[in-house]
């Protein structure tokens, strides 16, 4: 998979590219190395479209690689390409194309296993094999002890693209480097607030984190004389995440754990005409990240118990046995009044569900677990252990 960028098995891809007007060697097969990042160049260099140089008045990166739109005309089918150097690298798994040779680092854990301590000092870790692709795209036969001086040059070669590109240091810890906090506008905020207007698309880095944390929403709403329902707010969508929701005028909260199974708190009755506030409060049964400090997964994914309230008085409450422990899909975002992703529950909703009532205020609040002197203890002791295993 692609965290073994350095073997084709994960990062080789076919592609079809189809443009009736200009490309009439209908059904073609092109073999040329290229790489994801000539996608912008081609389209640059078909739409006539300069790369810009500066936008807003920041100055622009050159872009990196090579248009493949010469190899759109039949006659320049077999046309070497132009794409002769191409680093690759993840979590410290690295390689680098030169044309028609490649250098693989040999992976030191299967991409699956994610817990335990980085790999130390990654730029010497690994042991390099190395493949004649003209001969061998499969690489299927390592030929590195035959030619040690082309390995060493494809080293150097690598090392250097990992400069060039700010590659290093290199970074070969799985778990820990996946929940590391990366900079964003909700950093270190508690509480949130929104104003009635509908805000969709908003990335995960720029919403509440509600994994592995206690935290209360409160959605202050008015339903019409005709009655409302559609989406308040919601993160993630079919294969993992929440929605706050209105169904049929009825107040619903669903936990969707990463579509193996749904927790659904709903009050049963529709809310009347008028005002109303309605909240969902989560308490967690865990020490959350604090642990990965400590290499625990102990803290993550613990049991809480969920209660849903209208204007006060206690409408459902339902314990969870487990919770989603690190992450959403990355692919969903945090909306509030529609659902510009998937349904958290096909059942309920087709998207956008848009909310129908008038959204007057949203206010989350975040209540990260705290360490008690016991928890400490014990994080200390298991922080010894791991490293006296090392």
């Amino acid at each position: 998979m692609k965290q073994i960028p350095s073997f084709f098995g994960g990062t080789r891809n076919g592609m079809a590219i189809s443009w009736p007007a200009r490309i009439t060697d209908k059904g073609g097969i092109r073999t040329q190395f290229h790489h994801v990042i000539d996608i912008v160049p081609t389209l640059l260099e078909v739409t006539g479209i300069p790369a810009p140089v500066m936008v807003d008045g920041v100055a622009q990166k050159p872009i990196e690689g090579v248009s493949l739109a010469y190899t759109f005309d039949k006659a320049d089918a077999d046309a070497p390409s132009p794409h002769k150097l191409q680093y690759f690298e993840m979590a410290g798994v690295q390689g680098l194309y030169n044309d028609g040779w490649m250098l693989s680092a040999v992976p030191l854990r299967p991409p699956w296993n994610i817990v335990g301590k980085a790999i130390e000092d990654p730029a010497t870790a690994y042991k390099f094999e190395l493949y004649d692709l003209r001969k061998d795209w499969t690489q299927y036969t390592d030929v590195a002890a035959q030619n040690p001086v082309k390995v060493q040059e494809m080293r150097d070669l690598m090392f250097g693209q990992f400069a060039k590109y700010q590659v290093l240091p290199l970074d070969a810890s799985a778990l820990t480097r996946m929940v590391t906090a990366r900079p964003n506008p909700a950093g270190g905020r508690l509480v949130y607030t929104y104003g009635g207007d509908s805000i969709t698309g908003i990335p995960h880095g720029g919403a509440p984190n509600l994994l592995s944390t206690s935290y209360t929403i409160t959605a202050d709403i008015e339903v019409p004389a005709s009655g409302a329902e559609g989406m308040i707010l919601t993160e993630g969508g079919r294969f993992g995440g929440y929605g706050f929701y209105l169904l049929k005028g009825k107040p619903v909260f669903t936990w969707n754990l990463l579509d193996l199974k749904r927790v659904r708190w709903e009050g049963a009755e529709a809310l009347a005409p008028g005002k109303h506030t309605i909240e969902y409060d989560f308490k967690y049964d865990g020490l959350g990240f604090a642990t990965l400090a400590f290499n625990s997964l102990s803290g993550l994914g613990r049991p809480a118990t969920g209660t849903l309230k209208v204007d006060g008085k206690v409408v459902a409450t339902q314990a969870m046995d487990r919770t989603v422990p690190l992450t959403l899909q990355w692919d969903e975002t945090f909306d509030i009044g529609a659902d510009t992703g998937t349904p958290v529950d096909d059942h309920d909703y087709q998207v956008p569900f848009a909310f129908t009532g008038k959204l007057e205020k949203l206010t989350i609040a975040l209540d990260p677990p705290k360490l008690t002197s016991e928890d400490k203890q014990k994080l200390m002791e298991a922080y010894r252990a791991a490293q006296d295993a090392k």
